[in-house]
C-alpha cells in the first residue's frame, strides 16, 4: 500500500491511484497499458499538450548549465527574458514580475502587495473584496478569499475576515456592481480579486466582460487595486491570451501559473505595476517585500516557460483554440437538448453543465461515481459535484472530442437509468 496522502483525494472512498507511467499529447498511458484522454488538461495546466519535444529539450538544455540558484541577490538568463516577454505580452503598466511557484503563492503574493502598497504609502487599507463562490487556493490567506465552502470550513478560525459580493448571475449583473460601488465608497477598500470570466473551482460559473469592465471602473473611481487572478483563466482558456483582454482593461496585478510552463514544471508569476513597486522600493529596509520561496525563480522551470510561450508564436495556437471552442460549441447544443441537463454554458474552450440531482453542490454523490465511470471509459473527467466540464489541452483532436461526447453521453445514460454504481 502506498504511504502517499493524496490531494483532493479522500482515500477511505478512493483507496487505490492510478499509475501513470507516461504522456504524450492529450494521454495518459497507466501502468497496466490503458489510454486515458486527459479532458480536464490535469487540473488545467497543460495547454500544449503533454511532453511537447521543445518544451523538453528546453529544460533539458536548461539542466546542464543551471539548475537551482538562491534569487536573492542573484539573477538568470531564463528568468530576466521571461520576466521581458511576459511584460510584453499582457500589458505596458504591468512592469514589475514577482516569481513563486503555485497559483496559490501568486495570489499570496497579490494580497500582500495590495496591503503593503497603501501601508507604505502612509494610507492604509485593510479591506479586500471578492466574488461569493470564488475559489483562488489553499493557503491561509488565498482561503480566505476564496467563497465559504466544505474546501475551508474546517480551517474558519484562520481566516481572515473579506468583503464578498454576490455571483453576476445574468440578468442580475446591476446588483453586483452596485454592492461593490458602495462597498468602495467606504476608503478602506484595498482590493478587489476576482477570477476574470470564469470561477473555476466554484464550480464553473460564467460573467460576461462587460462585469469585469464596470468593477474596474469602480476600482478607478475609489483608489482600489484591481488584483486579477488568472491562475486558471489566462493563456487561452477563455478564448483569448487572458481574459482580461476581452474586457479591454488592465489590472493593477494579475496572477498566472498552470498553463505558463504547459504544466510541465511548477512556477508561478505576479506582475504589479510601477506605482505598487515604487510604495516598496525605499532605503528603508523594513519596506522590503518580504516573501520567497527556496526555489523562488527556479532556471529550469523559466526555461519550460520560455519554450512554452515561444510556442505561441510558433505554432497555430490561438487557430487550435478556436477550433476547439467551435467543436465544444457543437457538442453543448447536444448536451443543451437533453431534459436532463441545466445550465449549459461554454467560454473558450472551457465547456460546462449541470446535471439535475437532489442534492447538488460540491459534495452531490454523483461526482465520484461520473470520474469512476468515465476513467473505466478511457477519460479523465474531474466533476464538481453535479457539474460536468471539458477543459482539455488544445491539441485535441476531433475524434478525441468526440469520444468524450460519447462517454458523457452515456454516463447520463446510466444516471438516467439508474444503472450508475
Amino acid at each position: 500500500m502506498s504511504a502517499i496522502w493524496h490531494p483532493f483525494t479522500q482515500h477511505a472512498l478512493m483507496p487505490e491511484q492510478i499509475a501513470v507511467e507516461r504522456t504524450e499529447g492529450a494521454y495518459l498511458y497507466t501502468r497496466d497499458g490503458k489510454r486515458i484522454i486527459d479532458a480536464i488538461s490535469s487540473w488545467w495546466v497543460n495547454v500544449h499538450g503533454h511532453n511537447h519535444p521543445k518544451i523538453v529539450a528546453a529544460v533539458r538544455e536548461q539542466l546542464g548549465r543551471l539548475d537551482q540558484v538562491i534569487f536573492a541577490g542573484f539573477t538568470h538568463e531564463p528568468a530576466e527574458q521571461l520576466a521581458a516577454k511576459l511584460i510584453e505580452i499582457t500589458a505596458p503598466e504591468l512592469t514589475r514580475v514577482f516569481f513563486s511557484d503555485s497559483g496559490s503563492t501568486a495570489v499570496e503574493v497579490a494580497l500582500k502587495m495590495a496591503l503593503g502598497y497603501f501601508t507604505h504609502r502612509g494610507k492604509p487599507r485593510s479591506g479586500i473584496a471578492t466574488f461569493e463562490h470564488a475559489y483562488h487556493g489553499d493557503t491561509v490567506g488565498t482561503m480566505s478569499v476564496g467563497g465559504k465552502s466544505v474546501f475551508n470550513a474546517a480551517y474558519e478560525p484562520l481566516l481572515f475576515d473579506v468583503h464578498r459580493l454576490p455571483f453576476p448571475d445574468k440578468g442580475a449583473e446591476h446588483l453586483t456592481i452596485e454592492a461593490f460601488e458602495t462597498l468602495a465608497k467606504s476608503g478602506d477598500i484595498a482590493a478587489l480579486i476576482v477570477e476574470p470570466l470564469v470561477l473555476g473551482a466554484g464550480g464553473m460559473l460564467m460573467y460576461g466582460p462587460e462585469v469585469l469592465r464596470a468593477l474596474h471602473t469602480v476600482c478607478r473611481r475609489h483608489g482600489v487595486l484591481f488584483i486579477a487572478d488568472e491562475v486558471m483563466t489566462g493563456w487561452g482558456r477563455t478564448g483569448t491570451r487572458f481574459a482580461c483582454d476581452q474586457a479591454g482593461i488592465t489590472p493593477d496585478i494579475i496572477c498566472l501559473s498552470k498553463g505558463l510552463t504547459s504544466g510541465s514544471l511548477p512556477l508561478a508569476v505576479t506582475l504589479s505595476t510601477e506605482d505598487i513597486y515604487q510604495a516598496f522600493y525605499s532605503p528603508d529596509r523594513a519596506k522590503t517585500f518580504f516573501h520567497s520561496s527556496s526555489f523562488t525563480g527556479n532556471p529550469l522551470a523559466c526555461a519550460a516557460a520560455n519554450a512554452s510561450l515561444a510556442l505561441w508564436d510558433e505554432e497555430p495556437v490561438m487557430e487550435r483554440i478556436q477550433q476547439l471552442h467551435a467543436w465544444q460549441a457543437e457538442a453543448l447544443t447536444h448536451f443543451a437538448a437533453r431534459p436532463d441537463v441545466e445550465n449549459a454554458r461554454h467560454t473558450g474552450t472551457i465547456m460546462a453543465f449541470d446535471i439535475r440531482v437532489d442534492d447538488p453542490g460540491y459534495l452531490s454523490g454523483i461526482g465520484p461515481k461520473l470520474y469512476r465511470f468515465s476513467l473505466e471509459h478511457g477519460v479523465l473527467l474531474r466533476p464538481l459535484g453535479q457539474t460536468l466540464y471539458m477543459l482539455p489541452p488544445y491539441c485535441l483532436s476531433r475524434n478525441d472530442l468526440d469520444a468524450i461526447v460519447a462517454t458523457l453521453d452515456r454516463a447520463l445514460d446510466a444516471v438516467r437509468d439508474g444503472t450508475l454504481e
